[in-house]
């Protein structure tokens, strides 16, 4: 890849804290400029050629939501090299991505989130013989749903640090290596107190994660995933869930039951209240499903 585009990608890092994640999209992104430019330079790339390069991912069936992150990326790389006297005009300026209709996020009923996390007691008697693990998985569930925690944020948490349940608080780090403190529910600190009482079958004196796998080391992502899927499986919640859906649900009951948007803004660490004016809507779906089952004007005639 073009020298150019990794001094980019390492100032995003250092300078603006960008994610892995976001790093590695970035990146993806970026290499499909560098083949759209077919051995050109980037800087010789002009208007109409990013603008084919847009409507040849649209027509590759590319989601719209990832055209649009693809012509942020590009816009965000010419910008950069305009600063530096590279270029003279920003060849993605005026460019836009198709439209996208937003999808609201999926969550959980609150009696769905009671079924997923209310049938833990049930689970390790149906299984001792993994039962450790159930206690685990019992624990993170319900720190996630409690706390509103991100998967890669449930992932990075550490002892003794990130933890403290005389105080009911979690302590993390979000995107842009934000940290916040959030409150963790009585529920949740019995479930977690439960965890740590079986931690030391798995840990070794220095490994710091909240979180392990039978082998002891840090669980990754993909193995919560899985289990959480399996879990919801077990519990017959109909559905399935992913980690997301139960920061989703958190959002959306917290402010079914408070109404306090900004509050709900701040524990789940988002940057700005139009990110979290998402769960308005789905506070709105929620009071029309109610008005269509309880109002007597409601249904058709």
């Amino acid at each position: 890849m073009d020298t150019s585009v990794e001094s980019y990608l390492a100032e995003l890092a250092v300078q603006r804290r960008a994610s892995p994640h976001t790093l590695d999209a970035y990146r993806r992104d970026l290499a499909r400029l560098t083949a759209l430019a077919a051995g050109a330079e980037l800087t010789a790339l002009k208007s109409p050629q990013l603008r084919r390069g847009l409507m040849q991912l649209h027509a590759q069936e590319l989601a719209p939501r990832s055209i649009a992150r693809t012509l942020s990326a590009w816009r965000g790389y010419y910008t950069w090299l305009a600063r530096r006297g590279v270029i003279a005009l920003n060849p993605a300026d005026g460019l836009r991505a198709p439209k996208r209709a937003r999808s609201l996020p999926k969550a959980l009923g609150i009696d769905q989130a009671a079924a997923l996390l209310d049938g833990s007691a049930a689970s390790l008697a149906a299984d001792r013989a993994n039962e450790p693990l159930l206690v685990r998985d019992a624990a993170m569930f319900e720190l996630l749903y409690s706390s509103g925690l991100r998967l890669a944020e449930l992932v990075s948490l550490d002892l003794p640090g990130g933890l403290d349940l005389a105080a009911g608080e979690v302590t993390v780090t979000g995107k842009r290596r934000k940290t916040r403190t959030v409150p963790v529910g009585d529920q949740a600190r019995s479930a977690l107190e439960a965890w740590l009482a079986v931690r030391p079958q798995f840990a070794s004196d220095a490994q710091p994660a909240l979180f392990l796998g039978r082998n002891g080391t840090r669980l990754t992502p993909r193995q919560i995933q899985g289990r959480l899927a399996q879990w919801a499986q077990r519990q017959g919640v109909g559905v399935h869930v992913h980690p997301h859906m139960l920061r989703h649900s958190f959002a959306s009951h917290l402010l079914q039951s408070s109404g306090d948007l900004r509050a709900v803004q701040e524990m789940l660490g988002h940057a700005s209240i139009a990110a979290t004016q998402i769960y308005t809507h789905l506070d709105f779906q929620h009071l029309a499903k109610i008005y269509d089952a309880a109002h007597p004007r409601a249904k058709k005639a």
